[in-house]
């Protein structure tokens, strides 16, 4: 059995090198800074939807929302269901933004907004983030899941400390390759590829568990698995619950935001669109298939309850039992294959972003006056290796926090993400606001937080604390430019780096996505299989009113953009005439 599932993870890990390598030949290998960085600006849509999406699913998903889902209900749901709407605002009005400007990296904006050394303040807590979370999250939640895959513990008799050790150093020397030789090119090429395994793969899990769970018969293994434990549907959360629905209406949409909107190593794949259109297509692709990542990252965590039970030692490890216990093994090994491939997409596109910024944000401008393009690119390369050789060591002491992996990285990413959005969407909304205003909410959202959460540490979930802080900080920000405004109102440059005409089609896939958010939710709560009697009339009801918001949604949307464009065409031409 083990060496079926071997062979099968050798095969797959062979392939998608082989397929990168073909795709790659054909792609300008200069080290200019647009080549490395931004893929030469050249990614399209279906690229930028699936390098996203697995940039994002990786096994820090897989691991620990099945871990919450098994303890807890489906309120985790939220990270990934509200994700859908934030992909479709980021398509409507940052994409567009980011490709006018023809910036490279987010801190670019702040620097024109605001002022270098806003900039750099972005741009240091983007790289602790990515040393002291991101990196090291993707790579421990990775090493769970191939330790637990191979049994490496038992073949080679160390302790779980050790292969957690070894694996995380293995993933890290690998994802070397693809970062610092490659570039974004070859990391979304590869992301494509390992995207499709990933979601296969993700959907067999639930699909053989439901097999588990009827005995070998699908039909007895759905109705036992909607109806045993009706309570676990449920993803309207109360304040005990790991994601209060309140919650996932503030500050969880905030760190979406944040996240998708402005984290440099996710829009990067955005602002290598070689246009507007595939910009927008890519990034609400990932918005549709976002919706549906519950399948396979929340539900297993129900099956696993319902197969084991709901004692356990550690629930982070209930994913990989599993898999192991449901996935012939063959199939084990192909999993095994796109989940370390997930984890490499996450860990070489950080290390990518970590290059991008020191070399353009803090290289060059110090140090890069005469460089050439070559060295920037290399100085940025070096220093991304640096982080990652530190990241490497940090992450295998996050084995020992206390509240469990997921929960432990988005209270972690609290310090970090929420912070930054506020400075750059105060940047985008006022004209006025001066560059003081954005440092001294910097310094005091960063700071309340780390009081909040390391001295008061208050019964209230962190999603509310960084809602009511980012009103804060807005409302600091106003004051400072009512008081002391900047001399000139700020004005989006246009650098016509690539075409900015807007998908067509953009309303109606942002209506399909806001549409699959809300039947998301009726389904997931006591309208539907988390109530008493099942799926009833009234879901169906809840379901129709939400199609049709979504409908007169797309209408008012494509009739207000219609009556914009009439408006700009006529007074063009009265400029002209």
């Amino acid at each position: 059995m083990e060496t079926f599932t071997i062979l099968s993870f050798v095969f797959v890990l062979a392939l998608v090198a082989f397929l990168t390598y073909r795709k790659m030949r054909g792609f300008n290998r200069s080290e200019s800074k647009g080549s490395y960085f931004l893929g030469g600006r050249s990614l399209t849509g279906g690229v930028i939807g699936a390098s996203l999406l697995l940039t994002n699913l990786s096994a820090t998903n897989f691991v620990g929302m099945s871990a919450q889902s098994f303890s807890g209900n489906m309120t985790n749901m939220a990270y990934e269901v509200m994700s859908g709407i934030c992909l479709v605002i980021i398509a409507f009005l940052l994409v567009p933004r980011y490709l006018k400007q023809g910036i490279t990296t987010i801190p670019d904006f702040l620097a024109d907004r605001f002022d270098p050394q806003v900039k750099g303040f972005v741009s240091f807590l983007f790289l602790i983030s990515f040393v002291f979370n991101m990196i090291p999250i993707t790579l421990y939640s990775g090493a769970i899941a191939i330790t637990r895959m191979f049994h490496i513990q038992e073949i080679f008799g160390i302790s779980y400390q050790t292969s957690i050790w070894i694996t995380v150093w293995c993933i890290g020397i690998i994802g070397f390759f693809y970062a610092i030789v490659g570039g974004l090119k070859a990391v979304a090429i590869s992301d494509t590829f390992n995207g499709i395994g990933l979601a296969i793969g993700g959907l067999l899990v639930p699909f053989f568990g439901i097999l588990a769970l009827g005995k070998g018969h699908f039909g007895a293994g759905f109705h036992h698995f909607i109806s045993a434990t009706p309570e676990k549907f449920n993803a309207i959360g109360s304040n005990t619950d790991v994601v209060p629905f309140g919650a996932a209406l503030t500050g969880l949409i905030l760190v979406n935001f944040y996240y998708w909107g402005t984290d440099q190593s996710i829009i990067q794949r955005a602002l290598a669109a070689k246009d507007l259109k595939e910009g927008q297509k890519g990034v609400l692709l990932a918005g549709f298939f976002k919706v549906l990542t519950p399948l396979v990252v929340v539900i297993p965590g129900i099956i696993a309850f319902q197969l084991f039970g709901g004692k356990t030692s550690n629930p982070d490890l209930m994913y990989t039992q599993l898999v192991n216990k449901v996935l012939p093994a063959p199939l084990v090994g192909v999993f095994a294959a796109v989940m370390f491939g997930s984890v490499l997409s996450v860990f070489n596109g950080v290390i990518n972003s970590t290059a991008t910024l020191f070399a353009l944000n803090v290289y060059e401008p110090l140090f890069g006056k005469g460089k050439t393009d070559q060295e920037i690119v290399r100085k940025g390369k070096r220093f991304g290796f640096l982080l990652g050789i530190i990241s490497l060591f940090i992450a295998p002491l996050i084995m020992y926090a206390p509240e469990g992996l997921f929960q432990y990285v988005q209270v972690v990413s609290g310090f970090f993400n929420v912070p930054i959005f506020t400075v750059i969407f105060m940047g985008y909304v006022t004209k006025r606001v001066p560059a003081i205003a954005a440092k001294v909410s910097l310094v005091f959202f960063v700071g309340t937080y780390a009081i909040l959460q390391l001295i008061i540490k208050p019964e209230m979930s962190f999603l509310y604390q960084e809602a009511i802080l980012f009103v804060i900080s807005c409302v600091i920000m106003l004051v400072i430019g009512k008081i002391k405004p900047r001399k000139t109102a700020y004005v989006l440059p246009t650098k016509n780096v690539v075409d900015i005409e807007p998908w067509a089609h953009r309303f109606e896939a942002g209506g399909v996505i806001i549409f699959m958010v809300m039947a998301s939710y009726i389904l997931c709560s006591k309208l539907g299989f988390a109530g008493e009697n099942g799926l009833t009339g009234m879901t169906a009801l809840a379901i129709l009113i939400a199609a049709l918001i979504s409908f007169i949604g797309v209408v008012f949307f494509k009739r207000r953009d219609k009556k914009n464009k009439a408006v700009i065409e006529s007074t063009h031409e009265v400029t002209i005439k």
